[in-house]
């Protein structure tokens, strides 16, 4: 039956039938196995146990007496039943067998610090973790994106927990799922998109205040990097920036803390926000230090590194940024965006530091260039900048939901399942639900149609709910051929059949129906506008 290992800790394998024909021969073996080896923490293995009666039970109880820690791993789930419904779960810990999952020759679609994430199938990823003993972290991530997604962050719920090699990995469905970063990388002309939906949903989670004690402090963590290397720093500048770091106020607000173009992915048409074992709260400084680093502060010496993490080069990274600075606040003004960028390049530069010091082997091979490089940009700001603090941008008005689809006629569920959920949230009539979602189908299969013909393209789809009473405005932009729906005559509905022509119906049931339409050809693209006030 039982091998016992002598490894610390003592692990004893339990294999076949353990009843009252065999329990008292085990038991034997068992302490037979153990003899001398007190005061060590027991594991009994159950990957090979099928089955255990009462005695067994009573054999693993005494064990227990003697060795506190007991620990039971690997159990099936038809003996975790019997030791749940026995009290043995509350006794004593017990872990269920994982599923193992290999990811060899799978797609790598994300690397951080602490693990990889891999395409295991069409349908799912998994997120590995490095740390052998990862089950505390997968528990504590599983718990925070439970919080975020009650607290209404579009995120992927880990479904499984799974063995993958020495370690363990969190199984998520992410159906065609696509990061930001790989669209960059493959889609440039996508940056306007990204930015916008980036921006969107960096504002959304900020916008989300947190219930007390539920997630860690930002600033905390920064205040002990702060006090590892204040005194490295010439001419009391570590005492300025330790002021500076302490005055910023205090907030319950969520950040996500890795907020950077793999962690957002369009999944399906919808965009996730996915990695969430960072979330914490604080003002929006940190998160903007975090993603400063991630595009410009890691890779600012060696420009390749930002092509190794995310997927394209160095110049599309800053591009992306500075963009995502500016929408964020809300301002075209250089001045002011530069004004910003300085108050986080200084806690970027302090974490980096930091960071570097803690964990020299991965800075690099130009590890002393680019350690020097961070004190040096981090000495020189300090010297010119005075405050931390700057005013968080606010939106008086949710952001509209935008869906950017594929214009192909199999994507019209999607965008008809997209609209709908906006238009649940208002409570209107299902006749005018009915009614929105005919003009939806008339306007998209048109696009699908005819934008792009006979090529392929991508259609995005927004709706913004607003007013009082209120009302839905649902936009459609394309870059097809340019085209003015509204141009052509509507059909005359008094000729008979035979005097009618075929075609042109759609759109005349959509003026029908909605309250108004428009049209521009801006940017280049196709910019149709519906609207329609809601009952």
């Amino acid at each position: 039956m039982n091998e016992v290992r002598n490894t610390d800790p003592v692990t004893v394998e339990l294999s076949g039938r353990i009843d009252s024909g065999n329990a008292s021969a085990v038991e034997t073996e068992i302490l037979s196995g153990l003899s001398g080896k007190t005061n060590l923490p027991l594991v009994l293995d159950a990957e090979k146990l099928e089955y255990i009666s009462s005695a067994g039970l009573r054999v693993i109880l005494r064990l227990k007496k003697n060795y506190p820690d007991l620990c039971v791993k690997n159990v099936s789930s038809d003996v975790y039943e019997i030791l749940e419904m026995t009290g043995f779960t509350e006794m004593m810990r017990v872990e269920k067998a994982y599923r193992v999952v290999s990811v060899e020759g799978c797609e790598v679609i994300g690397e951080g610090f602490n693990g990889k994430v891999y395409r295991i199938d069409k349908d799912n990823v998994v997120k590995t973790y490095k740390n052998a003993d990862a089950l505390a972290e997968i528990q504590h991530e599983r718990e925070v994106a439970k919080l975020a997604l009650i607290l209404g962050v579009p995120t992927a719920i880990s479904y499984d927990v799974v063995r993958v090699g020495d370690s363990y990995g969190s199984v998520f469905e992410l159906l065609n799922a696509k990061s930001f970063a790989k669209i960059l990388a493959k889609e440039p002309e996508r940056m306007d998109y990204c930015v916008r939906e980036y921006v969107r949903m960096l504002k959304k989670i900020h916008s989300i205040e947190v219930p007390e004690g539920k997630l860690p402090s930002r600033k905390a963590r920064l205040l002990k990097s702060v006090a590892r290397i204040k005194d490295s720093l010439p001419d009391g500048l570590g005492e300025k920036l330790e002021r500076m770091t302490e005055a910023i106020p205090e907030s319950n607000h969520m950040i996500h803390g890795d907020f950077h173009t793999k962690n957002i992915v369009v999944a399906d048409g919808e965009v996730l926000l996915i990695d969430m074992d960072t979330l914490s709260t604080g003002h929006p400084i940190f998160e903007l230090v975090s993603m400063y680093n991630s595009y410009v502060g890691y890779s600012e010496y060696d420009p390749e590194i930002v092509i190794r993490f995310q997927g394209f080069n160095a110049e599309t990274a800053r591009k992306f940024w500075h963009e995502s600075l500016a929408a964020y606040l809300g301002t075209k003004d250089e001045d002011r965006i530069n004004e910003v960028e300085e108050k986080v390049r200084i806690l970027s530069y302090t974490y980096l530091y930091d960071w570097g010091n803690r964990h020299p082997a991965a800075v690099g091979e130009h590890g002393e260039e680019t350690m020097a490089l961070w004190k040096g940009r981090l000495v020189e700001l300090l010297k010119k900048v005075d405050s931390l603090v700057f005013e968080a941008p606010t939106d008086e008005k949710a952001p509209a939901e935008e869906l950017d689809v594929e214009a192909d006629e199999s994507r019209l569920m999607a965008v008809t399942a997209f609209v709908n959920r906006q238009l649940e949230k208002t409570g209107c009539s299902p006749k005018t639900v009915s009614q929105i979602d005919i003009a939806v189908e008339e306007i998209f299969v048109n696009i699908a149609s005819y934008a792009y013909a006979p090529g392929k393209g991508r259609a995005a789809i927004t709706v913004e709910i607003s007013g009082e009473p209120e009302e839905a405005t649902i936009v459609f932009k394309d870059s097809g051929i340019p085209y003015d729906p509204l141009a052509k005559t509507d059909p005359d509905t008094t000729l008979s059949a035979n005097e009618r022509e075929i075609g042109g119906l759609g759109i005349f049931m959509t003026k029908k129906i909605m309250d108004s339409m428009s049209y521009e050809y801006k940017d280049g693209q196709n910019v149709l506008t519906l609207k329609k006030k809601l009952s």
